[in-house]
């Protein structure tokens, strides 16, 4: 998430509730898709209201794998990989050159993290710590809790 953290976690907090409810209702989960859907229709909504949020949805249905991009004016696009945030130009950077449909997870999560501590680096207003998650089938699984500035001493350490 990104942007204003008291409109991303209002607006996670309250799709999460919604999610339960469909759950409580229909015996069954959401589908990633119309999760994604339900937080642009309330985004769009408040468009032009002054909110700061982006969002990836992401989660595994009956129709597989899913990952979806919000924003605060409702925008709601479908793909294999997202970046947000004021850092998102450099992050791209290094996924756009270091991305292939057939990543291992441990490539994957190499390239997750070159990509953050980019963002990180060059971008005065990224940082904090990294929560890295793996979505499966069955679940997702912490992958690692790491502080940007840790990854970042890794990687110099690495390269000399």
């Amino acid at each position: 998430m990104s942007g204003c953290a008291a409109d991303c976690q209002y607006w996670e907090r309250l799709l999460a509730k919604e999610c339960r409810l469909y759950y409580l209702r229909n015996g069954e989960r959401i589908s990633v898709s119309a999760a994604s859907k339900l937080l642009s229709n309330m985004m769009c909504q408040y468009r032009g209201m002054g909110l700061s949020m982006g969002s990836m949805i992401c989660g595994w249905d009956k129709k597989g794998p899913g990952l979806y991009y919000v924003d605060e004016n409702g925008t709601r696009l479908s793909g294999n990989m997202f970046s947000t945030g004021s850092g998102n130009t450099y992050a791209y950077g290094v996924m756009d050159s270091g991305y292939r449909p057939d990543l291992t997870p441990e490539e994957a999560y190499d390239l997750g993290r070159r990509a953050i501590v980019h963002a990180t680096h060059r971008d005065s207003y990224s940082g904090g710590v990294v929560n890295m998650y793996h979505m499966k089938e069955d679940g997702w699984v912490k992958v690692e809790c790491t502080d940007v500035s840790d990854l970042l001493h890794q990687y110099r350490e690495a390269n000399q």
